[in-house]
């Protein structure tokens, strides 16, 4: 077993689980199988009831599982299909030492942090990395460990001396270490103390650096470089700089560049490994592929669309339909320019309490090919959604709403279309007449964590809708399997009275009673889903739901399509899940 671990210091969200996908991906191109785990030392069980607005996106495995952002850039980058164990949680943890500890597993022994805790957490590093995570169904040769938070946390201790004691047991040639920090630059200079008081921390914990990774807006001075390895009691070679780049799909490159893969072949004694010529053979095309794909390309076409949601304040609160936009405009050969409006911003009484958030909101939309609005939970802002949908919808402008965003869309059809004034969601009326979405039959109003409908289900297109603009993005299938994220759904008993009124149920799941796609056939593309297709988008193999708006929005939309994988089943929306 090989260990990678990414960990950081100075501040948090300095771009280490970037550097551990851009790691792991660099470590497939030589053939490797390469799995990921994210240790997360909040106590949390996992991410379901985090805010997004403080701790971005919850992402969604295909298991279920509720974790966090950076599993998706593990996917994304690396083309695997991880598990629920992938994100460690302080809170995971204690549960299962603590619940071990009632069952008497212990013997009567005094638990403690130091060794059960610490056992625990190597036992189950050590178990989940050998999990398959691609098609071949063979135990992974790699696997990248990121760890959350900042070394020096009180909460991350725990974690530290667990890791050391991995590294201790697996050997110096099976474990290295790359630890990220900041160089700040104030008045033009690069400043190295953050880093090296980083450092020394880290050595005081136990965690031996063989790789410093120092994350700066610009390219390091090499007196700035020579500093740091000096300072860290590192060789000049072990230190590199990751600068800002013009997306952060070009990170491998620069990493590569530097000299990481070198750095890691030595570490890792890896050129002492023989691999099958396939396996090799696929690495190099991947990396082809990949430089390919994501190489500068200058004056590119912009793709203007809009992203109409009620967490707009923060990022990464929509970070995997922001990179799934990326990966389709990519495959598009377009620019993507993403502008987000807070759907509040956009409802009537906005006009009076600020003018100008209503006028920015509203000219946002006026100017967008394409308009998206995303999922979310409660009432907040779902007015100005449906006013977004109607928009479309009336303008001929390409839209696609995911999960809520599917909600709203009925919502608003229902109203304006079929004549029901009030019609609504259950979560924002309970006792509206016309609840057109309603809470799901198996759900829990008790228990919130982990009680929503997760993970991947299916969905079969019905029969007589080979015109589907969404089905033909999928190549046609009868069948498609994707992610879902949701305690309310379109209420069954409204489905033929919105066929009628021209709103198309195109597929429903395997009892053929919930809906999970809508579309209006006279429209340029006017897609809704209950599943969440962003989680399975990939760098090299977007989402078809995702790719099909972002095509018709740049309008291209019948070139792609007709270039869409022609396949029975679609699993998790991807055409090619291992690259």
């Amino acid at each position: 077993m090989r260990v990678v671990l990414v960990s950081g210091g100075v501040i948090s969200g300095v771009g280490k689980g970037i550097i551990a996908s851009s790691s792991g991906l660099l470590l497939k191109t030589l053939g490797l199988r390469v799995t990921a785990q994210k240790l997360d030392p909040y106590l949390n069980t996992d991410a379901g009831l985090l805010n997004p607005l403080e701790h971005g996106e919850c992402f969604v495995l295909a298991d279920g599982g509720e974790t966090d952002l950076d599993l998706g850039n593990y996917e994304r980058y690396l083309g695997i299909q991880l598990s629920n164990e992938s994100n460690m949680t302080t809170g995971k943890i204690y549960k299962l030492v603590l619940d071990k500890e009632r069952r008497g597993d212990y013997l009567g022994k005094t638990v403690q942090v130091v060794p059960h805790i610490t056992d625990a957490m190597q036992e189950w590093i050590e178990r989940v990395a050998k999990i398959p995570v691609d098609d071949s169904g063979e135990e992974p040769d790699v696997c990248i460990i990121e760890l959350g938070g900042t070394v020096g946390d009180i909460e991350s201790a725990p974690f530290i001396e667990a890791l050391v004691q991995l590294r201790h047991r697996l050997g110096r040639e099976n474990f290295f270490s790359i630890a990220v920090s900041y160089v700040p630059i104030i008045n033009g200079e690069e400043k190295t103390k953050p880093t090296q008081h980083a450092i020394k921390q880290m050595r005081m914990a136990g965690l031996i650096p063989d790789m410093v990774a120092c994350r700066c807006e610009r390219e390091l001075d090499d007196g700035t470089i020579q500093k740091i390895a000096r300072s860290c009691q590192v060789e000049y070679e072990q230190v590199i700089g990751v600068r800002d780049m013009e997306t952060i799909y070009q990170v491998p490159l620069l990493l590569e560049q530097e000299g990481l893969l070198k750095q890691l072949r030595k570490g890792l004694a890896l050129d002492n490994t023989t691999l099958p010529p396939a396996r090799v053979q696929k690495g190099q095309a991947l990396w082809d592929i990949w430089t390919k794909t994501v190489s500068p390309k200058h004056h590119l076409q912009p793709v203007n669309i809009a992203l109409v949601g009620k967490y707009v304040t923060l990022d990464d609160a929509y970070l995997s339909v922001h990179k799934a936009l990326e990966h389709s405009a990519m495959r598009c050969g377009r620019k993507l320019n993403l502008v987000s409006v807070d759907s509040e911003h956009l409802e009537h009484d906005m006009q009076q309490k600020d003018p100008t958030k209503y006028h920015n909101a509203w000219k946002a939309l006026c100017e967008a090919e394409g308009i998206i609005v995303p999922g979310g939970f409660g009432s907040r802002g779902v007015e100005g959604m449906i006013e977004t949908t109607k928009w479309a919808r009336e303008r001929k402008v390409p839209f696609l709403g995911i999960c809520l965003g599917l909600q709203v869309a009925v919502m608003e059809y229902a109203r304006n279309i079929m004549g029901l004034k009030d019609a609504t969601s259950e979560e924002i009326s309970a006792h509206a007449e016309h609840r057109v979405i309603i809470f799901m039959p198996e759900g829990s109003k008790e228990q919130m964590g982990g009680t929503m409908r997760l993970g991947t289900r299916t969905s079969h297109f019905k029969p007589g809708t080979e015109w589907s603009k969404l089905r033909a993005m999928y190549g046609g299938a009868d069948v498609v399997e994707e992610r879902h994220r949701h305690r309310y759904e379109v209420n069954p008993e409204y489905i033929e009275d919105l066929e009628n009124a021209g709103l198309s149920v195109t597929s429903l799941d395997d009892q053929g009673v919930r809906v999970e796609t809508i579309e209006l056939k006279d429209h340029p593309f006017f897609v809704g889903l209950q599943a969440h297709p962003e989680f399975t988008s990939k760098v090299l193999s977007p989402s078809p739901a995702l790719l099909g708006f972002v095509a018709a929005s740049a309008g291209c939309f019948n070139e792609i399509s007709k270039a869409a994988p022609k396949k029975e089943l679609l699993v998790n929306g991807a055409s090619d899940a291992s690259f």
